[in-house]
């Protein structure tokens, strides 16, 4: 694919140029058919051109296109800080802020914190993902390709082991190390925020182990440092739930969201305790399009559509076609190995066989399934780990159709 006037260091995983996109299916310049199980990486938790989104929005734009919050507010704003107010599952009201993307909501959480508890370090995870402006990069939990050339970052950062079923390391290796890092490392008392993801995104689509998360929970409390939870990814509908935080029985100090937040336009958020949130004073935080006029349309029509119902429906059906295929591709193909996540936020992962390793088995996947009809997306620290974002409203023949596809390609790989 020539693309002679875009940065040589943009990675592009498909070499394809796509026109035009419905639901699950995406048609590219020269009219072939794909399933999308990319989903924009979490974007389109609705899918490509969700109608009830896509009325709202034509709407919107004859009406007003945009106004800087911050200097002219408009209804649009309050409607989906009111509206996030009801959708967030925490037992306090919500102070708001919307951003552009998941990366600004990342900055400016890290700016609260550290206003609200006068402290400057962060803690975060192996393998955690958060963001590719400068200071959320030191927060990711992997080096190449994000943090590569790029010398000191802001900080400080600490990372941890991040405990999870899904990848071998236990509840008590984490606290283990917790607890070194607090009496090796830095005092507790100069720790503004921890922040994790309930399920990795870049990581491998990895859940938080239970126990860990209420343990840290706790010790957030006692020691008054912020609980930022990253729902970039897993927001919105991914695992089942509004917020897979819910999984753990656990509620966050500050919550960070995007992607499928406003079905493809951008829209983003750091929401939390009053408290927190208005700790920085009058102006420090702001944005000249945050909160966007379109965007909060388009936002303000998702949470309409995601009730528990349907998500929970949604998220079920979706995960039992992927458990069940799965089973069937572990019986046949050797390099087919664990399946991470929950609800329809799932992994799996590719195991080094005698003649490649899991990352050369995913890569090929990711061509052959081009080839079959279906497109892909790699995660994980090794780029082993294959996650599925298949719209949740897909079609069950489409979803199956697309599993089917990357039957036939893993067929191409092990005849």
């Amino acid at each position: 694919m020539n693309l002679p006037h875009v940065s040589g260091s943009l990675g592009i995983v498909h070499p394809l140029c796509i026109e035009r996109g419905r639901n699950a299916e995406v048609w590219d310049e020269q009219g072939r058919r794909y399933i999308d199980f990319v989903g924009g990486i979490g974007v389109l938790n609705l899918g490509h051109g969700h109608p009830a989104v896509v009325e709202a929005v034509k709407a919107q734009v004859e009406t007003l296109m945009h106004s800087a919050f911050n200097a002219l507010p408009h209804r649009g704003y309050l409607q989906v800080v009111e509206a996030l107010d009801r959708f967030v599952p925490v037992d306090y009201s919500l102070s708001c802020m919307l951003t552009n993307s998941g990366a600004e909501a990342t900055e400016n959480a890290l700016k609260v914190a550290r206003a609200a508890t006068g402290r400057q370090a962060v803690i975060a995870f192996d393998d955690g993902f958060h963001g590719r402006t400068l200071a959320a990069l030191n927060l990711n939990g992997k080096v190449k390709p994000y943090k590569a050339r790029l010398g000191a970052l802001p900080g400080p950062v600490f990372h941890l082991p991040f405990p999870s079923r899904d990848g071998g390391v236990k509840a008590e290796e984490a606290l283990a190390a917790l607890t070194r890092l607090f009496e090796v490392e830095i005092p507790s008392d100069e720790v503004a925020a921890i922040i994790v993801e309930p399920v990795q995104g870049e990581g491998g689509f990895r859940l938080l182990d239970e126990d860990f998360a209420a343990r840290l929970r706790a010790l957030c409390d006692e020691h008054g440092i912020v609980l930022i939870i990253d729902e970039i990814q897993s927001g919105f509908g991914r695992t089942g739930k509004r917020f897979a935080f819910s999984h753990l029985g656990i509620e966050p100090d500050l919550l960070l969201m995007g992607k499928s937040m406003a079905a493809g336009l951008p829209l983003a958020a750091v929401v939390g305790k009053p408290a927190l949130m208005n700790a920085l004073p009058k102006g420090g935080l702001g944005g000249t399009y945050s909160g966007n006029a379109v965007a909060c349309t388009a936002a303000k029509t998702v949470m309409n559509l995601m009730d528990e119902s349907r998500l929970r429906q949604w998220g079920e059906a979706q995960e039992a076609a992927i458990v069940e295929a799965h089973q069937g591709w572990c019986e046949r193909f050797a390099m087919v190995g664990a399946l991470t996540g929950v609800g329809a936020m799932r992994g799996i992962v590719f195991e080094d066989t005698e003649n490649a390793t899991g990352a050369e088995h995913l890569a090929a996947l990711l061509a052959a399934g081009r080839e079959a009809g279906v497109l892909l997306m790699p995660s994980g620290r090794r780029r082993n780990v294959l996650r599925l974002l298949a719209p949740l409203t897909t079609e069950p023949e489409v979803l199956d159709e697309g599993l089917a596809c990357v039957t036939r390609a893993l067929e191409t790989l092990n005849p």
